[in-house]
């Protein structure tokens, strides 16, 4: 009946994140505990459930069973087909209760709320920074650890976060996204247009 009523009873008491079934929260409970009891026997990877080992050993097969009608693109899970469909419809279901900002995924949703209650529920254990997103908190720990993993294909420079790699790019292509909305000046990184502003305008 939840499915045809789309109820949803089960309510996580860390997160708010809203479950049809009993044994759904329970799986997604252990995103907050921390417990990984599946165990890739490939690559020794631990996973929440029995199901994320499932959809994670595709990416060591290769498998892609699910299929795109729009535009024949295919996905390892039935999740990442749907969340794909959406770029072809146009479709945002889920919207902010604060700003009416809408959103394609329950995820990017549940990634702005933060910005509303300024919640940061990822802390480093080495210096106690918290952050509002997992992958922020992953890109922080880099600069305790050294790691380098992103390898620019131009010049071979090595960078610790996406997120860097991609602004060095810029640096090679000459693109500038920054413009600054009082003299049209634009800049290659967010963080040279505040210091402009700042600067110059004020």
């Amino acid at each position: 009946m939840p499915m045809h009523t789309e109820e949803k009873p089960h309510q996580c008491t860390v997160c708010e994140n809203k479950f049809a079934r009993s044994r759904q929260l329970k799986l997604h409970e252990l995103c907050h505990t921390g417990e990984k009891p599946f165990e890739c026997c490939l690559c020794n990877k631990k996973l929440a459930t029995s199901i994320s080992l499932r959809h994670h050993l595709r990416t060591h097969t290769g498998v892609k069973p699910f299929e795109c009608a729009d535009c024949n693109k295919t996905f390892s899970v039935r999740s990442a087909l749907r969340s794909h469909s959406r770029t072809h419809t146009g479709e945002k279901p889920h919207q902010c209760k604060v700003c009416s900002k809408t959103f394609r995924h329950s995820s990017s949703l549940q990634k702005h709320g933060r910005t509303h209650t300024g919640e940061k529920p990822y802390a480093c254990t080495l210096c106690e920074k918290k952050f509002s997103q997992s992958g922020h908190l992953k890109s922080h720990h880099r600069t305790h650890t050294g790691e380098k993993h992103f390898e620019c294909t131009v010049c071979g420079k090595k960078l610790g976060s996406d997120d860097s790699l991609k602004i060095h790019l810029w640096t090679h292509t000459g693109e500038k996204p920054f413009e600054c909305t009082l003299c049209d000046k634009k800049f290659a990184n967010s963080s040279y247009l505040r210091a402009h502003l700042v600067r110059v305008h004020t």
